[in-house]
């Protein structure tokens, strides 16, 4: 890995690639399809963190990956998962959903309800390993959100009671914070700070991050995060990063 400086690169929501496509509206932090930035493909290594809303009765169609850990977190309404290894289930906020792409899957995920949007984001690393036996797994995450604190939804580095991804250097966490609530950030070589909703102080940093703002911490240290308002946030941790 070559060496990096210290560095916190707040990234607005505004700054974000769009995709509107009628029942679907995107936003991306990342290169993301037409999308395309050389400058922009990951941070650490965490390549996709995708926004997406999708309206009543929408969604993606049978499609296919390969060689890629995707999970996904719904912050509201359902999303129902069909994929070519039998799997299927419906998403909620708070369940906890990874698939493993591995040698290969077909896949498809529709808004569950006719009537009311589902807004969810789905997030990408490249597995350890190329071309494991595809792979699924689910968890509700609510109790323990609801206990407070920055708690490890998705992880390959070993945390207890997470969905499991093939990723040995990387791990996913979320909080849910009340107003004035504090965090301390995990001290990894980079990290990625997501506002899923609500607002956030984080360390020095003079402007508050909004709702669809983000935060790139390259050893930056364990820094601490203050809930504005009521607040969800969604923290990748990266021992190193993806060579390109």
């Amino acid at each position: 890995m070559t060496a990096v400086s210290t560095t916190i690169d707040v990234r607005s929501a505004s700054s974000r690639y769009t995709t509107d496509i009628g029942w679907l509206h995107s936003e991306h932090s990342f290169s993301f399809g037409s999308h395309h930035d050389a400058g922009n493909t990951g941070h650490g290594l965490l390549i996709v963190s995708n926004d997406d809303r999708v309206a009543p009765g929408g969604g993606f169609g049978a499609h296919g990956h390969r060689d890629m850990e995707i999970v996904t977190w719904v912050l509201e309404g359902e999303l129902e998962h069909r994929d070519s290894a039998g799997h299927q289930g419906v998403l909620y906020p708070g369940l906890a959903q990874r698939m493993s792409a591995g040698s290969g899957i077909q896949h498809s995920e529709i808004n569950a309800s006719t009537t009311m949007p589902v807004h969810f984001i789905q997030m990408w690393v490249p597995p350890d390993t190329r071309g494991i036996t595809p792979g699924y797994e689910q968890r509700d995450m609510n109790d323990v959100l609801a206990a407070g604190g920055l708690v490890p939804v998705a992880s390959g580095k070993g945390h207890a009671n997470t969905i499991t991804i093939h990723q040995s250097g990387a791990a996913m966490h979320v909080a849910r914070l009340q107003e004035t609530e504090t965090i301390t950030i995990p001290d990894s070589p980079f990290v990625h700070v997501f506002v899923a909703h609500g607002a956030v102080e984080l360390g020095d940093n003079t402007r508050p991050l909004a709702e669809g703002d983000a935060a790139r911490l390259t050893d930056a240290g364990p820094i601490t995060l203050t809930a504005k308002s009521a607040t969800e946030v969604i923290v990748w941790e990266s021992d190193t990063e993806v060579q390109r």
